[in-house]
């Protein structure tokens, strides 16, 4: 599966740069895969032998999943695009960081792979996800980011705790990406909450 997350990550990428007539929806549809992948499958199905809470941060992930599937697919107010500009280069250096960086420093402190998280286990999908909000063309609804920036605080709290150094950059990158969306003033459309 790591192929093919990587394989969609780089599809975002490429939509998000060159913008045809479907970019948002097939964004949006990967996010909904990403975002109930973590939630079914690495929370409910893995990570419950480890900890009974998976089960709570499973659902709100698939809750997650079910808001981008609904501002992005239902109300198609989820668009993106990389501009030269603070916002663009930021989501795309976070995007970066989670795709090459973060599998690099997890080398660098022996997370070696397969027993590594990356791109599609919850810390480094929620930084590139923060990165990908950064490349929005209108001002997100606050919902959107509730459940990612909570997920910045606990799970940079839990993987501290388990040694996994390279998910400080998760709590920066929401803090960071949370107060500039809740604050910008993007010169493009605005979605109500």
């Amino acid at each position: 599966m790591q192929i093919v997350f990587y394989l969609l990550a780089l599809t975002i990428i490429f939509l998000s740069i060159k913008k045809i007539k479907s970019a948002d929806k097939i964004i949006n549809s990967i996010l909904v895969f990403f975002w109930l992948w973590m939630g079914i499958v690495y929370h409910m199905v893995f990570f419950t032998t480890i900890n009974k809470a998976a089960y709570l941060f499973g659902g709100f992930f698939i809750i997650q999943a079910i808001l981008f599937f609904y501002y992005g697919g239902i109300k198609q107010r989820l668009s993106y695009h990389f501009t030269q500009n603070i916002f663009g280069i930021l989501g795309l250096l976070l995007i970066i960081f989670a795709l090459v960086i973060y599998p690099l420093l997890g080398y660098v402190y022996e997370h070696i792979y397969p027993s590594a998280p990356t791109l599609g286990a919850p810390c480094p999908t929620a930084i590139f996800t923060f990165g990908v909000f950064l490349l929005s063309e209108r001002k997100l609804a606050k919902i959107i980011l509730i459940i990612p920036f909570l997920w910045s605080l606990l799970g940079f709290s839990a993987a501290t705790s388990l040694g996994i150094k390279e998910d400080t950059v998760l709590l920066i990158a929401g803090f960071l990406t949370t107060g500039i969306l809740l604050f910008r003033k993007p010169n493009v459309q605005t979605v109500q909450s």
